[in-house]
């Protein structure tokens, strides 16, 4: 069975610091190009930030460059997002998902072929 499972999610203040892992399974991770992904109370889906399969290239949203780091680990099948500064209009659903084969950088939710249920980030004084 195919699963993608993010965890880290949780409350933070703004400013703060807070470290998403999604792990795969059911599926040769290392094949797949990984994207995060998060969506607002009311609003849209938002590109976060891709990695590709070897985890040499990566790219960010304007919003987060600088501040958010997104990294990968094959072995383990993990995709990580390391988010620093944490600001209150970030708060929001993050979801990691898996491009299909061949897509890079996926730009539509069309060309996600798995998705995870997802973990909330509240942040908030």
């Amino acid at each position: 069975e195919v699963q993608l499972a993010e965890s880290g999610g949780g409350l933070v203040q703004p400013g703060g610091s807070l470290r998403l892992s999604c792990t795969a399974s059911g599926f040769t991770f290392s094949n797949y190009a990984m994207t995060w992904v998060r969506q607002s109370p009311g609003k849209g889906l938002e590109r976060v930030s891709d990695i590709n399969k070897g985890g040499r290239s990566t790219t960010y949203a304007d919003s987060v460059k600088g501040r958010f780091t997104i990294s990968r680990d094959n072995a383990k099948s993990t995709v990580y997002l390391e988010m620093n500064s944490l600001k209150i209009e970030e708060t929001a659903k993050y979801y990691c998902a898996g491009a299909f084969p061949g897509v890079w950088p996926a730009r539509t939710r069309f060309e996600y072929k798995y998705w995870g249920p997802g973990t909330q980030v509240t942040v908030s004084s």
